[in-house]
């Protein structure tokens, strides 16, 4: 997604950046301000959800708090069908390729297609060797928080239903978050370094500029998804910790490693073009289902929408304003 490649693949192999564009030495620095500006907005964008559940109104119980995640599931299925699809697609047809296989085949389409139903495996079975290890129900590894806080809450409200609603959640509901949070996080890392990757290894600084922009945005809306579902999986603080720290950085990394590559990687290349096809492709897949299967179908269909239609389309609402944006910044990225 938001690679940079497509500038080049639909030239002729071999053909040079624009001669206006290409500055390695104005390049550099626009790459360390990605490098800051990225960082700084992914880890705001993945804490968020995890700092502010001591507010009431952006709890995990609350209706915020759904659309709220609705609108970053919108981000993250926009990111899959809207940037790292069509980009796959451009690299794996690209002139640079052989005609055979690769313009006689749609590897793109195939890939993502196995990697959707991978994706449903191992969410599948992680889930129910979960199962079988914890068969008295997954507790929150902040237990002992979790049940003061549901005691200090019963001297206001109905501590009673509000206690067993906790448990339903603490069984089968809790594991589920678990899953989720790391399957997603795992796509979500593999893709963020491949889009780090192509931005530091080019020194098109048209191209560059754009990218910075699109890039923080998204960064921190697909950061907002993943924290709330690292939330909902309730995780020890040092979980939660590494797993936003993983998320941050991992762009980043991406455009530091690209740097030290770019003598040697070409984004022409036969070799950079399939690889970081394939790799968007598997991407693409993987997002794609966990946007429509684990985040917005499971909210949808779950209890608490089901409840309220009111709910429901403020949620939908939120799902096509967050995959509507990423639509619109497909002009530019």
């Amino acid at each position: 997604m938001f690679t940079v490649q497509v500038l080049s693949v639909v030239e002729e192999c071999g053909a040079v950046e624009n001669d206006s564009c290409n500055d390695k030495k104005k390049a550099l620095p626009l790459k360390i301000i990605a490098i800051v500006s990225i960082l700084i907005t992914s880890m705001i964008g993945v804490s968020l959800p995890l700092i502010t559940r001591s507010i009431p109104a952006l709890s995990p119980e609350r209706s915020l708090f759904v659309i709220v995640k609705c609108f970053a599931a919108g981000i993250i299925l926009g990111t899959g069908f809207m940037h790292v699809l069509p980009d796959s697609f451009d690299m794996l047809s690209s002139s640079c390729l052989k005609e055979n296989p690769w313009h006689k085949f749609p590897f793109t389409g195939f890939v993502a297609m196995l990697s959707a139903l991978v994706t449903l495996i191992v969410d599948s079975m992680a889930t129910s060797i979960y199962s079988k290890k914890n068969k008295n129900g997954v507790l929150p590894e902040s237990q002992g928080d979790q049940e003061m806080a549901v005691v200090n809450h019963a001297d206001h409200s109905h501590g009673h239903h509000h206690y067993g609603s906790k448990l339903d959640v603490e069984g089968s509901q809790l594991l589920r978050y678990r899953v989720i949070a790391m399957v997603l996080e795992l796509g979500i890392i593999v893709h963020s370094v491949v889009i780090g990757l192509s931005l530091g290894a080019s020194n098109n600084t048209c191209s560059i500029k754009g990218l910075i922009a699109a890039l923080c945005f998204h960064q921190m809306f697909e950061g907002m998804g993943l924290g709330g579902c690292i939330l909902q999986a309730d995780y020890k603080l040092l979980k939660k910790a590494v797993m936003a720290f993983f998320f941050s950085v991992t762009t980043p990394f991406g455009i530091a490693l690209g740097m030290a590559l770019s003598t040697t990687y070409k984004e022409n290349s036969p070799r950079a073009l399939i690889t970081v096809g394939l790799l968007n492709a598997s991407s693409a897949g993987l997002l794609v289902y966990m946007a429509l299967v684990d985040l917005l179908a499971a909210d949808f269909m779950g209890p608490k929408l089901q409840g309220s239609i009111k709910l429901q389309i403020k949620s939908y609402i939120a799902v096509l304003l967050g995959a509507g944006g990423m639509s619109i910044m497909a002009k530019w990225a």
